[in-house]
C-alpha cells in the first residue's frame, strides 16, 4: 500500500508544477507588450460569436485601422466595383445616406442653366448657384397650380435626384444622382418643357420667336456639344416633354433620347413608341380622398364628367355622349372648367360617384383617369388609343372598365353596362383603387411606391434595352471600320 501512495504524491506534485508553470506563462505573455497576438487576428474573425464581439475586437484594435476608414477590409470590393463605378461615387452616395450598391439607378444629372428649370419659376439663386436649396421645403420655388400641374413631371424627378445626394430628404434609395458621368446608368435633362410651353409659347414681338422656342434651340445645341450624348447619340439620356405640345420643335432631333410622355397621341412612331419612350402618369389636380372613401351606398352618381365637352380629333365622341347621358337622372355630364371653384366641386363630384368617365380628348389621355384614381371612382376608360402608365406592373382591368367608342355612342350601352355591375363587383374594383391609388401620386420627398419611384423603375427597366442598342451600333461600326481597313 505504501509504495502505491508514493506513487500518486508524486503524480500530483508534478501536475500542480506543470499547472504553474503554465499560469506564470500565461501572465508573463499578457503583461509583455508584443507586436503580433498569440492567436492571428484572421482566425479570431472567424471565431468571433457575434457583432458585439466584432466591435470590441475593433475598439480595443483601433490602432491597426485608420479612423477614416473604419471598413477596412471592404476597400477592395470599393475598388473592384463589379459595375464600373468610381470609388469616389461610393463613398459619396454612402455619405450621404445612398449607397449606390443598393440604388436601382445611377443617373448624371446636367447642370443646366437656372433659365431652364426653377428660374422658370421665379426662382433666381445667387450667381454662383445653379439648384436651390432643397434642405428646407419654404425654400423649394412652388409649381404653378391649377392645371399646370397636372404636366409638372419634370419638376417632381429633378427634386429628387438633387434630393439623393442630401442626407436630411428621407426617400428610398431607389436613383442616386452620380457626379461622375462615366459611371452613369443614364442622363437626365433637367429642362422644364411643360411649363415652357404653358408660360412662354407666345412669341416675344412681331417676327421673333418664343422664349420656349429659344430655350428649346439652346438646349439642342447644348447636348450636341456634349460628349455624353455624342457617344451613345442621345439613346441614354431621360428628357421630360408631358404636354403634348412640348418640345414641339425640338423632339424630332432629340428622338433618340428616352422620352417621359403623356401619350403618344401627337407623336409619330419613329419618335415615339413603347420600345424606348415611357407613359408618366398625370399629376392629379383633386385632392385624394385617403382613407375617408365613399363606400358603394355612399355614392349617390352613378357615372360623372365634367370638363371640356367640344374636342376635336378622337374627342369628338365626347359631345356624342353628353347627348346620350345628359338627361339621366343619376349621371352628371356637364361642361367644366378650373374657374369658379371648378377643380374642387370636380374632386367633390368623383368622390360621390361610382363611376367616372375618361373620355378621350384632343389626345387620347387626360389628367382626369388620375383624378378618378385617386377619389377612388372606378374609372370607364373610353379612349382606343390610350397608353397607361405602369402597365407592365399593374393590371389595369382589375380597377378600370375599358369600353370601345363604337360601343360607347350606342344608345343604352353605357347606361346598361353601368347598371349592370352590382355592388360586390364594383366593392372589389373600389377596394383595388385604394390599394394602388399611392403609385399615382407626386411628392417630395418622394416615397416608396409613388409616381416618382414608379418612373424611376420603369427607367432602370429600359436600361437593358439602351445597352442592347448601343452594343450592336458599337459591333456593327467597328465591323465597317475592318472592312475599310482591308
Amino acid at each position: 500500500m505504501q509504495p502505491s501512495i508514493s506513487v500518486t504524491r508524486r503524480f500530483l506534485f508534478y501536475v500542480l508544477f506543470a499547472s504553474l508553470f503554465f499560469l506564470l506563462f500565461t501572465c508573463s505573455d499578457l503583461l509583455r507588450p508584443r507586436s503580433r497576438p498569440l492567436v492571428p487576428q484572421t482566425v479570431l474573425m472567424f471565431v468571433l460569436p457575434n457583432k458585439t464581439s466584432d466591435d470590441s475586437f475593433r475598439a480595443r484594435d483601433s490602432t491597426k485601422f485608420p479612423h477614416s476608414d473604419p471598413f477596412p477590409f471592404s476597400s477592395s470590393i470599393v475598388v473592384n466595383d463589379r459595375r464600373g463605378r468610381s470609388e469616389k461615387d461610393i463613398r459619396e452616395a454612402s455619405s450621404k445616406g445612398c449607397d449606390l450598391d443598393r440604388s436601382l439607378l445611377k443617373v448624371y444629372m446636367y447642370d443646366l442653366p437656372p433659365e431652364f428649370h426653377f428660374g422658370l419659376l421665379g426662382w433666381k439663386g445667387k450667381t454662383d448657384r445653379t439648384w436651390p436649396d432643397i434642405a428646407e421645403m419654404d425654400r423649394i420655388p412652388t409649381y404653378p397650380g391649377g392645371l399646370n400641374l397636372q404636366h409638372s413631371v419634370e419638376y417632381w424627378l429633378t427634386l429628387d435626384l438633387l434630393a439623393s445626394n442630401v442626407p436630411i430628404a428621407a426617400r428610398p434609395c431607389t436613383v442616386v444622382r452620380v457626379t461622375n458621368s462615366s459611371s452613369a446608368d443614364v442622363f437626365f435633362v433637367p429642362f422644364f418643357s411643360s411649363l415652357s410651353y404653358n408660360r412662354h409659347s407666345k412669341p416675344q414681338g412681331k417676327g421673333k420667336a418664343s422664349r420656349n422656342r429659344i430655350l428649346q434651340d439652346e438646349l439642342v445645341r447644348y447636348l450636341m456639344g456634349r460628349e455624353e450624348w455624342n457617344r451613345g447619340g442621345g439613346k441614354d439620356h431621360v428628357i421630360v416633354a408631358h404636354h403634348p405640345n412640348s418640345m414641339l420643335q425640338a423632339r424630332r432631333k432629340l428622338g433618340s433620347a428616352m422620352f417621359l410622355l403623356a401619350d403618344f397621341g401627337r407623336y409619330p412612331s419613329k419618335i415615339a413608341n413603347l420600345k424606348k419612350d415611357i407613359i408618366a402618369p398625370y399629376r392629379h389636380v383633386v385632392r385624394s380622398v385617403g382613407n375617408d372613401s365613399a363606400t358603394f351606398e355612399e355614392r349617390p352618381i352613378l357615372a360623372y364628367f365634367q370638363g371640356a365637352i367640344n374636342r376635336k380629333d378622337g374627342g369628338k365622341i365626347r359631345q356624342k355622349l353628353y347627348y346620350l347621358l345628359k338627361d339621366e337622372k343619376d349621371v352628371h355630364f356637364s361642361y367644366g372648367s378650373v374657374r369658379e371653384n371648378g377643380i374642387r366641386s370636380s374632386g367633390q363630384g368623383m368622390a360621390s360617384s361610382k363611376f367616372c368617365l375618361n373620355i378621350a380628348g384632343d389626345t387620347p389621355s387626360s389628367n382626369r383617369l388620375f383624378d378618378a384614381i385617386v377619389t377612388h371612382c372606378v374609372p370607364i376608360v373610353i379612349s382606343d388609343d390610350i397608353e397607361l402608365p405602369f402597365e407592365d406592373i399593374l393590371d389595369y382591368s382589375d380597377f378600370c372598365i375599358f369600353v370601345r367608342t363604337s360601343d360607347a355612342v350606342k344608345k343604352g350601352f353605357l347606361l346598361d353596362l353601368l347598371r349592370g355591375i352590382k355592388r360586390t363587383e364594383w366593392t372589389k374594383m373600389w377596394e383595388k383603387l385604394k390599394q394602388i391609388a399611392h403609385h399615382f401620386e407626386y411628392q417630395y420627398p418622394s416615397k416608396q411606391g409613388d409616381s416618382v419611384q414608379m418612373i424611376w423603375e420603369e427607367v432602370a427597366r429600359k436600361i437593358p434595352y439602351v445597352r442592347l442598342s448601343l452594343n450592336k451600333e458599337r459591333r456593327l461600326h467597328r465591323s465597317q471600320f475592318v472592312k475599310q481597313s482591308k
